[in-house]
């Protein structure tokens, strides 16, 4: 195994290590403090696994069809695992969670039609800029969280706003996303012949 895909699989196995935390840390009569330390480290450790991966595979052509498929996986697995988790703490909207989950359902479904046709529908300038917003959300989300754990109570709610905000922005970078991948599969070979099966 590469170790582009050795940083992928690593992520996917941060994935439940970050659930298991958070619900530990979380969930319970108050937010832990030592807890979201550790929710931290996972997630900037995931973040910068993403990066990695997908630099060192093109860097060192060790690009593979292993890795095509379970980058965006461990992606949509761990992004939507801490938007699940930020959804029941009441930090991110319901309704921006199922946009979410609804985008990340259905782009798999697209990338799967295309890779039986032997095709990959790439990632494009929608797709970054809703990866960004992710990003973005789940560092605010965990920062109210911070806040919360270490009875820091200036600009909170202030801070809680603007967090709400960014989820509902991932939402719709979200959205606008697919509808530019949609667009997209419309136009290829691949959606005629699925049709015509």
């Amino acid at each position: 195994m590469t170790l582009p895909n050795k940083l992928t699989v690593g992520r996917l196995i941060l994935t439940p290590v970050f659930f298991g935390l958070y619900v530990f840390t979380v969930l319970g009569d108050s937010i832990l403090l030592s807890g979201m330390i550790a929710l931290w480290v996972v997630q900037i450790v995931s973040e910068v696994s993403d990066v990695l991966d997908g630099y060192i595979a093109r860097s060192r052509n060790l690009v593979s069809d292993m890795g095509k498929i379970m980058d965006p996986f461990a992606d949509v697995i761990s992004r939507v695992t801490y938007f699940v988790c930020f959804t029941f703490s009441g930090l991110m909207p319901l309704w921006a969670l199922m946009i979410i989950l609804w985008r990340e359902f259905c782009i798999m479904f697209i990338r799967m039609v295309m890779a039986k046709e032997g095709t990959a529908l790439a990632a494009k300038w929608g797709g970054k800029a809703k990866a960004v917003f992710y990003f973005i959300s789940g560092i605010a989300g965990l920062t109210v969280l911070t806040m919360q754990a270490a009875g820091v109570e200036t600009y909170l709610n202030e801070v809680l706003v603007v967090t709400r905000g960014l989820f509902i922005l991932a939402a719709a970078s979200s959205l606008l996303s697919f509808i530019e991948y949609l667009i997209l599969f419309l136009k290829t070979d691949t959606m005629k012949h699925f049709i015509a099966e």
